[in-house]
């Protein structure tokens, strides 16, 4: 059964031993991830899905990270000591697979024990009281957006018939274009874009996620809307109170995070 769903911004300098001093900057985020830390927990999760933009891409495959263990780390932003470990969900991993691809869904398995900084991040954040917690780690691919929310809906006929207790975290940051300063330099659309996410999460309808404009998509420089389609796919029919806790954009770069009340 899936018992929580959120959506988190996934930057590593929301890591205290990696945004130090620019950490005063994304108080509202930071307040709001300790908010979920203490939803997540409080859910008693068997298992945590998480669903993230930095993973394994394939062109024409949605990928599933299997590993007899997982890191969570951030080495490759200078933060050596910081990670902790993960255990697959073998049998729920299993029942995915088969179900998609009975689907006619395309779906690999990849394996690495190191998990990215789009997974790392918010699990670092969010499950430092939850030992021995097995997670599931999903990336997207380059199929369309109807086919993202269908590989979604075939994850829901899995997740919501588990005796297991699932916790869902889809992570991307939106637009990295909202200042000058910005990774992606300033384009009109970030604000556009981050507006448009903001607007249909707070009646998730997956219809108005799927219309946005494929230009502005791209142009936004953003790596939350595949995350998001996946996620409107497995969360379409329940019924969901939308909760965004947070919004701000310090570093040219909008971080959202939102919590889906089941």
């Amino acid at each position: 059964m899936i018992i929580f769903s959120a959506f988190t911004p996934h930057s590593p300098l929301l890591l205290p031993s990696i945004g130090k001093s620019k950490i005063k900057n994304v108080a509202k985020t930071t307040e709001a991830l300790k908010h979920l830390h203490e939803e997540l927990y409080a859910s008693h999760p068997d298992v945590l899905v998480i669903i993230s933009s930095h993973g394994d891409q394939h062109e024409n495959a949605f990928s599933i990270n299997l590993h007899d263990s997982y890191h969570a780390q951030v080495k490759e932003f200078g933060d050596l000591e910081t990670s902790k470990e993960f255990l697959p969900e073998y049998q729920l991993i299993d029942q995915i697979q088969r179900h998609v691809r009975s689907k006619d869904i395309p779906l690999t398995l990849d394996s690495h024990d190191h998990l990215d900084h789009g997974s790392s991040v918010p699990l670092l954040l969010l499950t430092e009281r939850l030992d021995n917690l097995h997670i599931l780690p999903i990336s997207y691919s380059d199929l369309s957006g109807k086919d993202h929310i269908e590989f979604g809906r075939a994850l829901k006929d899995v997740l919501v018939n588990s005796k297991k207790r699932i916790a869902l975290i889809a992570t991307g940051d939106l637009s990295h274009c909202l200042s000058t300063d910005a990774p992606a330099g300033f384009k009109k659309e970030g604000e556009i874009f981050d507006k448009a996410i903001q607007e249909v999460l707070k009646d998730m309808t997956t219809s108005k996620l799927l219309s946005l404009d494929p230009d502005l998509i791209e142009e936004a420089s953003q790596c939350a809307y595949r995350p998001l389609l996946i996620l409107f796919g497995i969360l379409e029919r329940m019924n969901t109170r939308t909760e965004i806790l947070s919004y701000e954009a310090p570093f040219g770069v909008g971080y959202l995070t939102a919590q889906f009340h089941l």
